[in-house]
Parts: structure tokens; C-alpha cells; sequence
């Protein structure tokens, strides 16, 4: 029994006893306009294939959680689960997803059997590891999925529509964007039409065809909640509220026209599970990684050197910026392209070639899809100004660590506090020569505006406003005249990082 709200309950009487005296009535309303996705299915749905992974273990190994489960924070804000298998039941997988006990038995005549002997004598069984999606690219069996789903795996499989099973061959995979590409030997393959992300609008119909829980060729529709939804890295997602669970990771979002517009990647969770919020890579970035996927086997990309923050609004007024833009320099790594085109910590990126950096995760995008040897103009803001600087992009490379700087300044005496809430003390110059910087102070204590802000003892200062600091003594002289009724920004290194602190200055005798 479905229970209604009493004024809905009361307006839905009052209707029906007015029919019989109003027959016409009935007429006149407007007939539902739902979109029909019938044609769009018959025609994508084909393309779209099913993806199972396995990995090699011993029969010792197995046992404990269900495979490719494992103990992660399930609250993560957006946890890559998708390719997680259901625990599986006495009689094997779950949606055809496994043998006997676990273990998979290739359909359709690929692989071969489930268990052989190891090296030490023992059996080895083919586990299965994860599920997915995918969808098939070019009609000679060329396959785009997420990278998460085939991560790790030991062994590929494809499953069409028609129930033919391929063992595939990993072409390549691109951690960054999420985005793996995989072949198998087939031809004659019906392939997707690829349509334009950057031609999508908020509010139009989207499809989702993929293989939730295992359940293979499900399809999922709704709209297109936002564009260009950032969530770190070098992706302007697109959000709908289409329902992607696990399995689902790695198929596509269509159009009304039958287009791939995205490849379904995350969601919002807080449960595991669907709770409305859904995320997709947008194609014509996948594109541009499966092109060099399938040329080279690795992603080039371009790269300055910096770490970066984002702007915010008191950043920027205290500043004097007239909008809360661009990427805010927080580290310059020696001897690398930015450092060699004279960025420092402190600046802030405005513009890549002429392009507008509104946000700080545009610049990686910008930078990423620049050719490693390429001659670039980057336009900074510093002390008050812009000013443009000649760049060569590099090849990124694998990550760094930052070294810690094991060595640490005497013991300072504190100075009185100013009116910025900070005693601080000079650097002795073996130090600023390990820091790789010209100047600057160490915080030894910290109260009021300053430890409101965040401020630590052992932070540097840099900057305060557009003045750059030398030492303790310029410092003061420095805070000594600063407006209480203006905020003021201040550069501060902490470990290997820098980042600006808006602070507004105490009145003489406030804490």
C-alpha cells in the first residue's frame, strides 16, 4: 500500500469527482513527451561488451574476502570501486562470472582450463579478479576501457552481445585519465560513432549501457547534471544522475543520437553503491589518449615543473586581482622549465599561450596537452602586475618525491609579536642555500591573526604584500604600518611547498 501526503490525497479526490461533469477535461491535458530510447539501444547497444579480469594464485592464497574485494575506506569521497565481483555463492559467480568455487571457466573455446600446476608442485587457479565494461572503438577489435578496470590482471576477456568470449591483449593504459585500451583478434566488429563532449549540454538525455553487478547489456538512462566537474587530475568530468554501479566502470554514456559523449568512470558514494551522482570522462579526451594508446603504448605529455594551488577570493583581493583566477605557484622544482623561465613561488598563472587559466586543474590539461619541446608564453601575475615569460615544455616524468631538509635552523630566540600575530628570526645562509632561496624569515612563535590563519613555528615568510622579505629587521619594519582595516597577503614556505596567507592586521592592544 502506497502512502500519499493528506494534501495530495484530498486534490486527488476533488478530480476524480469532477470527471464525470467535465469529461473534456481529460482531453486537454498534454500528453507525457518521454523520450523513447528503443531505436538507440538496437543500434549501440552491440557495441558495447563485457570485461572480466583474473589473476594467477595459488590455491594456498585463496580464501578471506570475496575477490577483488578488499578493506578501503568505503566513505572515500570518490573511491574506484567499480570492477568489484559479488561475493560469490556455493554454486559459483554471480551473472556468469565464474566456476566452480570461484574459479572461471573461459567461454567460447578461449584460454583454455582453469588450473595447471605450479612451479612448486602446487595448483594454480586463474581467480577471477574484477568485472567491467567496455566498448568496442574500431571494427578490428580494438576496445576502450578504464585503466582500474584491467589493472593488475593477469588475463583480459571481452564478451560481445552475441556471447563469443575473447582473451584480449592490454595495448595500453593511462593512470591519469582513467582510460585503457585493449584488442582482441576479430574483425567485422560493430564499432560506436564517437560524438563531441564539448557539444554537450546540461539538461539533454544520456544512456548508460554496461554491465552493473555483472549483469550483462543493462541499460540506465537520465540527464546531464553539470559539465566540466572537476575532481583533481587532468579531467573535466561529465555529471549525470544515470545509475552506474560497479560493472558499469568503463562503458559508454550516449547521446539521443547515438553517439559516445563519455566513458563511465566514478560516482558519488557513500555507500558503494549509486546514490545519484555519476561521472564520465569526457570522449574527446579519451580519444586524444587512445590515439597515442594505440601508436606507442604510453601517453606523452607536456610539463613546467611547478606545484600549483588554487586562487581564492581573499588571496586575490589582497592582491589586487580583480577576480579569484588562475593557478598559484607553490613550488618551482630547480632546474626545470619554469624555473628557467623565471616563475617563482608566489606567482600566479593567468594565461598558457594566451588561453585563460580560470582555475588551477585547468593549467595541467593546458600544459599536459602541450608537446614535450614546444615553445609556450605563460602570463603571471606578480607584485601587482602581469608580465609574460618564454617557456619549453618537458616530457612528463615519474613522480618525485620532495626531500626533507634534515638539517634544522639554531634554536631562535623569540621576538616580540607584531601585528601580525608572528615573532619570527633570521635564516642562517648555509640554510637559505639548502632552501635554494634568496631570503626570507622563520616564524618562532605564533598567536592572534597568524595562528588563526593556520601559521606553525618553522614556517618561512617570503612576502608580505608586494615586499619581499630579507630578514628579521625588514620584517618588522615591513608589519610595522600595515592598515588593520585592509587584509594583507603574506608568501609562506612550509616544507617544500609556498602558498599565500591573506591576514588582516590587529589593532594596537588586540589579540
Amino acid at each position: 500500500m502506497t502512502i500519499f501526503p493528506l494534501r495530495k490525497f484530498f486534490a486527488a479526490a476533488v478530480v476524480v469527482a469532477c470527471l464525470p461533469l467535465a469529461p473534456h477535461m481529460a482531453s486537454a491535458a498534454p500528453a507525457a513527451n518521454l523520450p523513447d530510447f528503443t531505436d538507440l539501444v538496437d543500434k549501440v547497444g552491440p557495441s558495447v561488451v563485457n570485461i572480466r579480469t583474473t589473476t594467477h594464485v595459488t590455491l594456498s592464497q585463496r580464501g578471506g574476502l570475496p575477490p577483488g574485494m578488499d578493506n578501503g575506506d568505503m566513505s572515500e569521497f570518490f573511491r574506484r570501486f567499480f570492477g568489484i565481483p559479488l561475493p560469490q555463492g556455493p554454486q559459483g559467480g554471480q551473472g556468469g562470472q565464474g566456476g566452480q568455487g570461484g574459479s572461471p571457466s573461459p567461454r567460447g573455446g578461449q584460454g583454455g582450463g582453469d588450473q595447471d600446476s605450479g612451479p612448486d608442485g602446487g595448483n594454480d587457479s586463474e581467480q577471477s579478479s574484477g568485472v567491467g565494461s567496455g566498448f568496442i572503438m574500431t571494427n578490428d577489435g580494438y576496445v576502450m576501457t578504464n585503466a582500474h578496470v584491467v589493472d593488475d590482471a593477469d588475463s583480459i576477456y571481452v564478451t560481445l552481445t552475441d556471447k563469443r568470449e575473447f582473451k584480449a591483449k592490454l595495448i595500453g593504459v593511462d593512470d591519469r585519465t582513467d582510460v585503457a585500451v585493449v584488442k582482441i583478434q576479430a574483425t567485422n566488429l560493430p564499432a560506436v560513432t564517437v560524438g563531441d563532449s564539448n557539444k554537450v549540454r546540461v539538461g539533454e538525455w544520456v544512456v548508460a549501457i554496461g554491465s552493473p553487478f555483472g549483469l550483462e547489456n543493462t541499460v540506465t538512462a537520465g540527464i546531464v547534471s553539470a559539465k566540466g566537474r572537476d575532481t583533481g587530475d587532468y579531467l573535466p568530468f561529465i555529471q549525470t544522475d544515470v545509475a552506474v554501479n560497479p560493472g558499469n566502470s568503463g562503458g559508454p554514456l550516449i547521446n539521443m543520437q547515438g553517439e559516445v559523449i563519455g566513458i563511465n568512470s566514478q560516482i558519488y558514494s557513500r555507500t558503494g553503491g549509486f546514490m545519484g551522482i555519476s561521472f564520465a570522462i569526457p570522449i574527446d579526451e579519451a580519444m586524444r589518449v587512445a590515439d597515442q594508446l594505440k601508436t606507442s603504448g604510453k601517453v606523452t605529455r607536456g610539463r613546467i615543473a611547478v606545484a600549483i594551488g588554487e586562487v581564492t577570493k581573499d588571496v586575490a583581493d589582497s592582491l589586487g586581482l580583480p577576480k579569484a583566477q588562475g593557478a598559484l605557484v607553490s613550488s618551482v622544482e630547480p632546474g626545470g622549465p619554469a624555473d628557467k623561465a623565471g616563475i617563482q613561488p608566489g606567482d600566479i598563472i593567468l594565461k598558457f599561450n594566451g588561453v585563460n587559466v580560470e582555475t588551477a586543474t585547468d593549467l595541467p590539461r593546458m600544459v599536459g596537452d602541450t608537446k614535450p619541446g614546444a615553445k609556450a608564453t605563460v602570463t603571471i601575475w606578480r607584485k601587482g602586475a602581469t608580465r609574460d615569460l618564454p617557456i619549453t615544455i618537458a616530457e612528463m616524468q615519474a613522480d618525485k618525491g620532495a626531500k626533507a631538509d634534515p638539517k634544522k635552523a639554531p634554536e631562535p630566540k623569540p621576538r616580540p609579536s607584531n601585528a601580525l600575530g608572528m615573532s619570527v628570526s633570521d635564516i642562517p645562509a648555509d640554510q637559505l642555500a639548502q632552501l635554494k632561496i634568496k631570503g626570507g624569515v622563520v616564524v618562532d612563535t605564533v598567536d592572534g591573526p597568524a595562528a588563526r590563519a593556520g601559521l606553525q613555528k618553522g614556517d618561512i615568510i617570503l612576502r608580505v604584500g608586494d615586499t619581499d622579505i630579507v630578514n628579521a629587521k625588514q620584517f618588522q619594519d615591513a608589519t610595522s604600518h600595515l592598515d588593520p582595516q585592509k587584509m594583507v597577503a603574506i608568501l609562506v614556505r612550509r616544507g617544500d611547498n609556498t602558498q599565500f596567507v591573506p591576514l588582516r592586521p590587529r589593532n594596537p592592544g588586540q589579540k
